[in-house]
């Protein structure tokens, strides 16, 4: 098989950080930017929904990922949480 050479810019430190989330998958950028192009060439659609979030879903994104967000054992605990609200 035949190997084409895609290139594109990209700020250095954002490649690095992807790098290592990809990394932690078991994939290099290359592979994932090969599986990504398969599927597009295969489904004629990109294989994720491109979302312009809000600054409110921003801010819980980061918290999300920062482990600020609070968890519950069971879907009991939550819905007690979520009434305790009211």
């Amino acid at each position: 098989m035949a190997n084409a050479l895609v290139q594109t810019r990209i700020d250095p430190a954002l490649k690095e950080e992807a790098a290592t989330v990809l990394a932690a998958m078991g994939l290099t950028v290359s592979e994932a930017v090969r599986l990504m192009l398969t599927r597009v060439a295969r489904e004629g659609t990109l294989p994720f929904e491109p979302l312009i979030p809000n600054e409110a879903t921003i801010a819980a994104m980061r918290e999300a990922r920062a482990g600020g967000l609070r968890r519950f054992d069971s879907v009991t605990t939550l819905m007690t949480d979520l009434d305790a609200d009211d």
